[in-house]
């Protein structure tokens, strides 16, 4: 062998070998390798094919390699989460409100702890662990106003070198004194942090006003000025989750006839630009998130969590808009990508979309990467791309084993594990090569 070879894996490997178009052609782009073997070098995926000729090629080797045996288990790539709060983990589950009532009665209250740097770093520690004991490999992550809470959830992921978007949350109006920035602090604090943390190892920074309400024009101001002068830089927000929030927006900016044409008005659309929810968009809104290439998160059990509404993914494919799934922890229930998928699908039945497991899955892994402009590096097997990866084991449960042995094909075990599955299907989570989070014995 020509390159060095660190590690090996054995298993049934499940992905998709290209981005595709269209709903109808996820299926052709799907590849499932059963009893094969992954050569990794370090973090880098070297080789993907047959146990066989995986075997001659290990034997080749001068030196003793470790290979692991997953023969049983389902190796897909690492999951993608594109819309997630850190703070909010520890308020997940709160009852009883909708948006707007449950930032105010709940969120801002518990996001004010941030400005302690140790706490920050206690909850980043537990927010990680929840990602890798959920198979969550890559996500785009909210902090609070407070800068610690962004240096602390960097510098756990840094000691993984875990692949990480996050940014401090930017808002100077209609919120507690505690959660609040002046528009001159936010563009220094932002600053600060993107010249520290900013393509630092696999880390990336996203400008997070955390949406329009609790944005002043003078703060806007400074998110556009920040994103001109980094032109690599993420920005993450949200569009459209509630229509009080809308109608909100519309009496805080008449000048503006839609939600989305404030961000647009300040050059706050475009690649890198992630709008989560996005569940009432004029087609207006639609065509300028196609044309500016913008991307969407969809995040299923929040917006039947809040009672926001449901979300059109037809539309999403019909207008060519880049899309990947959020948990939205905490108005989120749940870290599970695979619960995440098994909501998604309801949220399908209830519009007459038939939501299939391969296009899930897509949504997930390749298709989230796209939505990030990171496809060229996570999302699926090809060589050359980094490892992170998901062993799932698809019978963790006797419910699980008895519908799995009447399942005839990948599309129905698929099918199988994302309304049925759990944190428990999580046998391992792979970052960078190496084994993060094992399932206890």
């Amino acid at each position: 062998m020509t390159q060095t070879i660190t590690r090996a894996l054995r298993g049934n490997f499940f992905d998709f070998s290209e981005v595709v178009s269209s709903s109808a052609d996820v299926e052709a782009s799907a590849r499932y390798l059963e009893d094969g073997i992954m050569l990794l070098n370090g973090g880098k995926i070297v080789w993907l094919g047959s146990r066989e000729e995986g075997e001659r090629r290990l034997a080749e080797s001068v030196t003793a390699i470790p290979l692991d045996d997953y023969r049983e288990k389902l190796i897909v790539p690492g999951f993608i989460d594109t819309h997630i709060h850190y703070p909010q983990t520890e308020m997940i589950g709160a009852y009883g409100e909708q948006l707007l009532e449950w930032l105010n009665e709940y969120t801002f209250p518990t996001e004010a702890q941030y400005h302690d740097l140790e706490y920050a770093h206690k909850m980043s520690q537990f927010f990680i662990d929840q990602l890798l004991n959920n198979g969550t490999t890559t996500a785009l992550v909210f902090g609070t106003v407070h800068p610690q809470s962004v240096d602390a959830l960097f510098t756990v992921a840094a000691s993984l070198n875990m692949r990480l978007i996050a940014g401090k949350v930017m808002m100077d109006k209609h919120a507690p004194e505690a959660v609040l920035e002046t528009p001159e602090q936010s563009d220094r604090d932002t600053r600060t942090l993107i010249s520290r943390w900013h393509n630092h190892k696999r880390l990336s920074y996203a400008l997070t006003p955390r949406f329009v309400p609790t944005s002043s024009p003078e703060l806007l101001e400074k998110v556009r000025a920040i994103k001109a002068d980094f032109p690599d830089i993420y920005l993450q927000t949200h569009l459209s989750e509630n229509t009080d929030e809308i109608s909100w927006v519309k009496s805080l900016y008449p000048e503006h006839e839609r939600y989305l044409d404030v961000y647009h008005h300040y050059n706050l659309t475009g690649s890198r630009c992630v709008f989560a929810h996005c569940l009432h968009l004029h087609e207006d809104e639609w065509d300028c998130l196609s044309e500016t290439d913008s991307s969407i998160a969809f995040c299923p059990t929040s917006n039947l969590f809040l009672g926001s509404g449901l979300f059109n993914l037809q539309a999403s494919w019909h207008k060519q808009v880049r899309l990947g799934m959020g948990t939205d922890v905490g108005a989120g229930t749940t870290f599970n990508m695979l619960q995440t998928l098994g909501e998604a699908y309801k949220v399908g039945q209830l519009q007459k979309y038939r939501l299939s497991a391969f296009e899930a899955f897509y949504h997930a892994t390749l298709g989230g990467a796209r939505s990030l402009h990171l496809d060229d590096k996570i999302g699926n097997f090809d060589g050359g791309k980094e490892a992170d990866l998901v062993v799932l084991d698809p019978g963790a449960t006797a419910l699980q084993q008895l519908r799995s042995s009447n399942s005839k094909t990948l599309s129905e075990k698929l099918f199988v594990l994302m309304t049925l599955g759990d944190d428990r299907n999580i046998y391992r989570t792979l970052v960078d090569g190496k084994v993060v989070y094992q399932r206890p014995a």
